[in-house]
């Protein structure tokens, strides 16, 4: 369980869902811990559909635009009235028309019907706060380590996802602390694009920053280190949430992931499709498979249509460690719940 660091941030390439569990659950010195998340009251059973994007995706390394060409000038309809000629200055006057009798429509036979008020209701509107809330397992025997909640707050298309992991169960006996992660960046018309990603352990006060900057295409790691900033990249915690915002519309997905540390390039294929018994019933999930990248991580994703295309299970392995993610409960403030 004493996985490297790399190893440990390697999880994060999909989700880091069970990756920051294992960094939270490392034996540090004590320390006061911050408060954790305060849990929505409400849970539901069905995800609303995302808010509808305005901004569009930044792309890396702008060429300034050149400049346009100018519009042809097109001369204004002169107001003046044509001159006449001589022959059509007189012209007769046609005779007026005998004004004709107004027409009395026939009574009608039929009764008239009042017009059907419109009874459709507009589609659900995603809370301004919404939480994901996940059990990790470790193996695939169902052994209970911890578990973990992603919020999503969202407003004017700018959103923000945090999550606190601690370990749980049998697993609280060998491993302390908790773990925090946050990301901060833009709704786009392509999914989410991250600004800032943050993770931090509690019990030494490690603080770790991965700064996105679109306009240059570079990102900022910790330790003053630097990567190329490619389209499209997510930090661990955008990803968890991204095709929820964007569907896959196609078979493969390939894309980038940056930790505080390094970018990893990653390529999943969709391979078919299971039913996910999850605690508030089941669900028909497609499963989706990492069939290449950087690193030796081997992932499994299932995402259900019938949720937006919700992350309900996840399997991931080192090659040393397997674990596992179910989603556990879809969770809204009560005030909204009852709307």
């Amino acid at each position: 369980m004493r996985a490297h660091p790399r190893g440990v941030l390697a999880g994060a390439l999909v989700a880091s869902l069970l990756a920051h569990l294992i960094v939270a659950a490392l034996p540090q010195p004590p320390a006061v811990a911050p408060e954790p998340l305060p849990m929505l009251s409400a849970t539901i059973t069905e995800m609303p559909p995302p808010p509808a994007p305005v901004a569009k995706r930044a792309t890396p390394k702008r060429k300034p635009p050149h400049a346009a060409p100018a519009a042809p000038v097109l001369a204004a309809p002169s107001t003046e009235p044509a001159p006449q000629s001589a022959d059509a200055a007189v012209q007769p006057q046609p005779e007026p028309i005998p004004e004709a009798a107004p027409v009395v429509a026939a009574a009608s036979t039929e009764e008239a019907l009042p017009v059907a008020a419109n009874d459709a209701t507009p589609p659900p509107q995603l809370p301004p706060r919404i939480e994901l809330a996940y059990r990790g397992f470790l193996g695939t025997q169902g052994f209970f380590i911890g578990d973990a909640v992603y919020r999503l707050e969202h407003a004017d298309n700018q959103y923000s996802i945090t999550t606190v992991g601690q370990a749980r169960g049998l697993a609280a006996l060998f491993f302390r602390g908790e773990g925090r992660l946050s990301s901060t960046g833009t709704i786009t018309s392509a999914g989410l694009q991250p600004n800032l990603y943050t993770a931090e352990r509690t019990n030494d006060g490690r603080h770790e920053v991965a700064t996105f900057d679109w306009e240059t295409g570079v990102v900022l790691l910790n330790d003053n280190k630097t990567a190329a900033l490619e389209v499209p990249t997510f930090d661990p915690l955008a990803v968890l949430w991204q095709f929820y915002f964007a569907p896959p519309d196609q078979d493969e997905a390939e894309f980038n992931v940056a930790t505080t540390r390094r970018v990893y390039h990653s390529r999943f294929r969709r391979v078919g499709v299971e039913t996910v018994e999850l605690p508030f019933g089941e669900v028909e999930a497609q499963v989706w498979e990492r069939t290449g990248g950087d690193g030796n991580l081997t992932a499994r994703v299932w995402l259900a249509p019938s949720l937006h295309h919700v992350m309900v299970k996840m399997r991931l392995s080192n090659g040393r460690i397997t674990g596992e993610a179910l989603l556990d409960s879809i969770r809204v403030d009560e005030t909204v719940a009852q709307q």
